[in-house]
């Protein structure tokens, strides 16, 4: 795999910023950096450092491994799937939306491949009395999705909401 140019890496940056509707003060400030020098960055004239581009990374909330990719600091050994690259390209879902997807994705993707037995309990979803031989989604997964656990997706459910 080339490198990519020193400037790409702060184009992409710049990218994903302007996608997730952030000012550059805003993602300065939330990665604990300067605006001159984030401006820099975004402007190819700086090359980060693998530290400031995790801090970056958490700033924008996307994964800190496709910073590393686009700065050339690792290597893409594997081209995102399709359902990824749909995910990244959906208009219509916020950045964080787009995480908690993907990662979602990604630990469905580590449990391996899905076998005949597995794909007939997809088809046919068992009762929720069904026994715990499922591994339970990780902590954080389970954090990040909690908002959206209670609702039907037009926002946060409270009593008025239920009983209204």
């Amino acid at each position: 795999m080339a490198l990519p140019k020193v400037g790409s890496i702060g184009e992409y940056i710049r990218e994903q910023r302007q996608q997730a509707k952030i000012s550059l003060r805003q993602l300065a400030a939330a990665a604990g950096v300067s605006n001159p020098y984030l401006s820099q960055i975004e402007r190819g004239l700086r090359k980060p450092s693998a530290e400031i581009l995790n801090q970056i990374a958490k700033g924008l909330r996307i994964s800190s491994q496709v910073l590393y990719v686009q700065a050339g600091l690792i290597e893409d050994h594997e081209p995102p799937s399709d359902v990824i690259t749909a995910i990244r390209e959906d208009p219509h879902i916020t950045e964080r939306q787009r995480q908690v997807l993907i990662d979602i994705y990604e630990s469905f993707r580590k449990e391996g491949p899905a076998g005949d037995e597995q794909t007939s309990q997809n088809a046919h979803p068992r009762p929720a009395s069904a026994p715990d031989d499922e591994q339970p989604l990780p902590p954080e997964l389970l954090a990040a999705l909690e908002p959206y656990a209670a609702g039907n997706g037009n926002g946060p459910v409270n009593q008025e909401t239920k009983e209204g």
